[in-house]
């Protein structure tokens, strides 16, 4: 019965082209099932065939934990204390192993052993073609519609599946079986069952793969593609640098007559390509990225990693876009907050900022209204910057004698001093479910107790854009935190 078992490992080796290991590891997972219906529970069974002889011995196993994790299977663990008494040196990790009855093959039923062994094999066929299909380090994934699997789209290349999921294809593309499809490989996931590679066709990463492939500069080191943003099927913004002065970077991706370009917006169903040339400074950068606008000023804010961009008249709806959808690209694609204003909305905030500058100096530096001024036009706008910003500098402020600029930088610390004192007392004031709360942090919660908002409830009582305005995060965030804080009044209200 040994030797037949051997010729038939051979016999599905040969013919299913797995190797002679992988068919007997199937044999043995099959004899190792068999023996844990002998059991009852949760048992752990190993069995071992001789690869020269077919001769097989079955064990049973324990897992040996810990003595403070307890046993969460009882009847596949052992605690180490215990496990120590039958084997000295064995360690946490390792398995006591018992030798048991082997069950003969004639009684493990010819169709549930075949079955165990061809999945077993089907699973290491699937395997070998998934590595050697990666192996080739493809990024694209090109294969042809095979089925619907609740809206997903399964595409086929050779005998190796992929899944593109709706959420992962172009709006209003219609694809139908047969149809020729490429992707971008986002991710390989084993665990799904027959098509585990992860495609996307709207992934920013897909539009920079296909420049790639259609512009050999790119692959040649010449150009470098440093950042992308897409409005899937619509419209989309690249940034590109040359590393190469003699190579134009936003020519070269157009192509002559706009092959290069073209050939990228007909796989992508029509999508407009936007090429932006990068910039090592942020306000240069977001002005390229906001083409083909014309921007008249730009003022930077480092500490809120925002600009207010101001634009006129005749530019402003072409900022914009349609929908908010090139300020939005541009945002995305420089990884800078855009606010786009028009010269009236902008002299307008820094009339506001400048009455916000003058009030917190008159109040806190004890100051009179020219003072104040004289402050502001010289581009001082926080007690942060009269207290530290060197002392020469301010010597150099025509209206000020030294006197008055260290009593000016005195004051401003004393205060700063006392402001900061304040909000520590604030602070102490949070209650604990709010500063136990997921997502919280110490820079948060100062930001909220500045704001007056102490409990979970005062931060469930608030509109995202109040939130936002308190603590400077994105609407999404301010969102997701205000329904966090509002989960226990669901809860109360099902009970």
């Amino acid at each position: 019965m040994n030797r037949e078992l051997l010729m038939l490992v051979e016999a599905i080796s040969r013919e299913k082209n797995v190797e002679r290991d992988v068919v007997l590891g199937a044999v043995e997972s099959a004899l190792a099932q068999a023996t844990k219906k002998l059991y009852q529970g949760e048992v752990d069974i190993r069995v071992s065939i001789d690869r020269d002889s077919g001769n097989y011995e079955t064990f049973r196993r324990w897992l040996v934990v810990p003595d403070d994790a307890g046993l969460q299977h009882p009847d596949a663990e052992e605690l180490l204390m215990d496990a120590r008494e039958r084997v000295a040196d064995i360690e946490v990790g390792e398995y006591i192993e018992e030798g048991v009855e082997s069950v003969p093959i004639g009684r493990i039923g010819a169709m549930a052993a075949k079955q165990v062994i061809l999945q077993k094999i089907r699973d290491a066929e699937r395997e070998m073609l998934l590595n050697d299909f990666m192996s080739r380090g493809e990024k694209i994934f090109t294969g042809t519609v095979k089925r619907m699997d609740k809206g997903d789209i399964i595409v086929e290349s050779g005998r190796v599946e992929g899944r593109l999921r709706r959420s992962e294809m172009i709006p209003k593309e219609n694809l139908r079986s047969g149809d020729r499809v490429r992707a971008m490989i986002m991710e390989v996931d084993l665990t799904l069952r027959g098509a585990p590679i992860i495609l996307s066709r709207s992934a920013p990463e897909f539009m920079v793969e296909l420049f790639r492939q259609e512009v050999p500069e790119i692959e040649q080191g010449l150009l470098e593609i440093k950042s992308c943003a897409r409005d899937p099927g619509s419209r989309a913004k690249i940034a590109v640098l040359s590393h190469d002065k003699r190579v134009d970077p936003i020519g070269t991706c157009v192509g002559v007559r706009g092959t290069r370009v073209n050939a990228v917006t007909n796989e992508l169903a029509g999508e407009r390509v936007d090429i932006v040339l990068w910039s090592e400074d942020p306000a240069q950068f977001v002005i390229g990225a906001l083409a083909p606008a014309n921007v008249s000023s730009i003022v930077v804010d480092e500490e809120k990693h925002a600009m207010d961009v101001v634009v006129d008249e005749e530019n402003l709806a072409i900022a914009i876009g349609r929908g908010g959808q090139n300020v939005r690209l541009a945002s995305d694609l420089t990884g800078w907050k855009i606010n786009i204003m028009d010269a009236a909305e902008s002299a307008q905030k820094q009339a506001n900022e400048s009455d916000a500058s003058r009030r917190l100096f008159m109040e806190k530096l004890d100051v009179d209204e020219e003072i104040a001024d004289i402050l502001i036009s010289e581009g001082f706008a926080t007690l942060e910057e009269v207290a530290y910003v060197p002392l020469q500098e301010m010597l150099e402020i025509e209206s000020f004698d030294e006197d008055t600029v260290n009593e000016l930088r005195a004051r401003a610390k004393d205060a700063l001093l006392t402001m900061e004192i304040a909000r520590e007392e604030s602070v102490e004031e949070v209650s604990q479910d709010l500063r136990d709360l997921e997502g919280m942090t110490p820079d948060l919660i100062a930001k909220l107790a500045e704001g007056g908002v102490h409990t979970r409830d005062d931060l469930a009582d608030l509109a995202i854009d109040e939130l936002t305005d308190l603590t400077g995060q994105s609407a999404e965030e301010a969102k997701a935190l205000i329904m966090k804080a509002r989960e226990h009044w669901f809860v109360a209200g099902q009970e």
